[in-house]
């Protein structure tokens, strides 16, 4: 028997909260199917921050192995891995050079489209749900549902309206980077329908240090290139940037859960920066044993192991330098660092916690709503940068589009 629509047709209308790439990757795979999607986001434009991510560079997905690609998420949960796995990295630059935007390999193993931006691959997108006939509301707010299950709408400052549809998908993303419309206010709606969210936290973020008010005056703004950065038995290679209140960057980004959890479980966390992570201790010692002459110590340390001003006033601010060049090596190969609190959620790449899998069945649909599915950030994963949060982001949209049809063909 073929089931209806609401309006009696047999097109089935699907409502998708939050046009960003969960969102418009399911709107798409629905429209394929034949089904009716209206497409509804609070900001003016969709996708701002995948736009925003674009900017430096779209960092789409990694070329690494499948099995070590799907290790960088956390909470290993069974159905966001399998979600990867029906669409993994291969399939989503399949995807973008079918829009017209071929990728390429960094030499990081990053995937970029070639062009380097986000902005042409969207335009692409949408022009093609366009013309697949998905309808978007721009400016339009969703305020929860009704008592008979219908979604409160509002467009602009009008009325709030109920309209009633035969399925909807929530993908209103995390809570990072409100301004661009993921501001995390639909946790205290879904957990008013007794919906399990875990606490949103951010991910991907810096972290405050108290810094001298002579440090933050003179090295704000400041990067350390090339350095180690250490905490428990982890250690990753690469950039950071100081500035007045803390740290932040890639090397950090990536040990970012890690320092989080302690810090909530203990109130600080240390990092230990290696500053010349190619150069052995043995081989600074003895650099440093030198003698030193009339130099200052800075203009000494700069010429006998090359590190910049910014780093040699860091050693300063764990302590008075070591006079002796092996402890003086040491320091320059773990300088330890406290870390106070993570920067607040909306300025975080991402964000950690959501609603539990618990709460959804194998299709991505809420239990205790049938016919609301949900996709993207607003589930309890994370992953570091370097293409793993967009790959999920599509492919939990994908998975929920597929948990739609297979609703209707119940």
């Amino acid at each position: 028997m073929t089931i209806s629509g609401l309006d009696g047709s047999l097109t089935k209308h699907v409502a998708i909260i939050g046009a960003g790439p969960a969102g418009l990757f399911a709107a798409q795979h629905l429209a394929e199917a034949g089904v009716r999607v209206s497409l509804f986001d609070q900001r003016p434009s969709p996708a701002r921050k995948f736009l925003m991510a674009g900017l430096g560079g779209l960092n789409l997905t990694h070329s690494e192995d499948l099995e070590v690609f799907l290790s960088r998420y956390r909470p290993a949960h069974a159905q966001l891995l399998q979600s990867v796995r029906d669409f993994p990295p291969s399939a989503l630059r399949e995807w973008s050079a079918g829009l017209g935007q071929p990728t390429f390999e960094g030499s990081s193993g990053k995937v970029f489209p070639k062009s380097f931006k986000a902005s042409p691959l969207l335009r692409n997108w949408l022009k093609l749900l366009d013309q697949q006939g998905v309808t978007l509301h721009a400016n339009t707010r969703w305020h929860g549902f009704d008592e008979a299950g219908s979604l409160l709408l509002q467009k602009g400052d009008e009325p709030i309206e109920a309209q009633a549809f035969d399925a909807v998908l929530l993908a209103l993303g995390g809570g990072s980077w409100a301004k661009l419309g993921s501001d995390g206010a639909w946790v205290s709606t879904l957990r008013d329908k007794q919906i399990d969210v875990n606490a949103l936290l951010p991910a991907n973020c810096g972290f405050e240090i108290a810094f001298s008010d002579h440090f933050k005056d003179r090295h704000k703004g400041t990067p350390l290139k090339k350095i180690a950065v250490s905490h428990g038995d982890r250690r990753v290679v690469g950039d950071a940037m100081l500035d007045a209140s803390g740290i932040e960057g890639g090397v950090i980004y990536a040990l970012s859960a890690d320092l989080r959890d302690t810090i909530l479980a203990t109130g600080t966390a240390q990092i230990e920066i290696d500053l010349k992570p190619d150069v052995s201790a043995n081989k600074l010692a003895a650099k440093l044993a030198r003698p030193r002459g009339k130099q200052s110590m800075s203009n000494f340390l700069r010429k006998a192991t090359g590190l910049p001003a910014a780093a040699i006033a860091l050693m300063r601010e764990v302590g008075p330098l070591p006079i002796e060049a092996d402890e003086l090596a040491a320091c320059i190969k773990a300088l330890p660092l406290q870390l106070t609190a993570p920067r607040p959620l909306d300025r975080a790449i991402s964000s950690a916690g959501g609603i539990s899998f618990d709460e959804i069945d194998e299709h991505y649909m809420l239990t205790k709503l049938p016919g609301v599915f949900v996709a993207g950030e607003m589930l309890d994963w994370e992953a570091p940068t370097g293409g793993y949060l967009l790959q999920a982001v599509f492919a939990t949209g994908r998975s929920a589009a597929h948990g739609i049809k297979a609703y209707f063909q119940a």
